[in-house]
């Protein structure tokens, strides 16, 4: 890590909500927003996570059909997971309830060193309904 680079300290973490129905879903949250500079095509995006999630600490797993790239990740060095999204040219961390801070800060450190992007992290937080 370098000085300038982001700490992806958590401002706000989703909640979990039980439907009746069943499942689980999230309430609020915070997802950090990692754009690259310059601009790649997102097929682009899609081969350096998965390069980084090829990495012999993570466990990760791309299980959906969605319009875009979605990996539920598990960080066996932090025992940690999170989601990571590749849209709109971006990147995406989703933080989950149980996400630790280290395990991003990792992440972005492998996303810097696989690649000669710079990198823009913006961080959004939304509140429970």
């Amino acid at each position: 890590m370098t000085d300038d680079a982001p700490t992806f300290d958590i401002p706000r973490r989703p909640e979990r909500v039980y439907p009746r129905d069943g499942g689980v879903e999230y309430e609020g949250g915070t997802v950090f927003r990692l754009s690259p500079d310059p601009e790649v095509p997102e097929e682009e995006l899609t081969t350096l996570v998965e390069g980084v999630l090829d990495a012999d600490r993570y466990i990760y797993g791309d299980w959906f059909e969605l319009p875009a790239p979605v990996y539920l990740v598990h960080d066996e060095r932090h025992s940690t997971a999170f989601r990571v999204v590749i849209r709109y040219g971006s990147v995406e961390f989703h933080v989950l309830p149980d996400t630790a801070v280290e395990a991003l800060r990792g992440m972005y450190s492998r996303f810097r060193d696989a690649g000669d992007l710079r990198w823009c992290v913006d961080c959004e937080t939304t509140r429970p309904r």
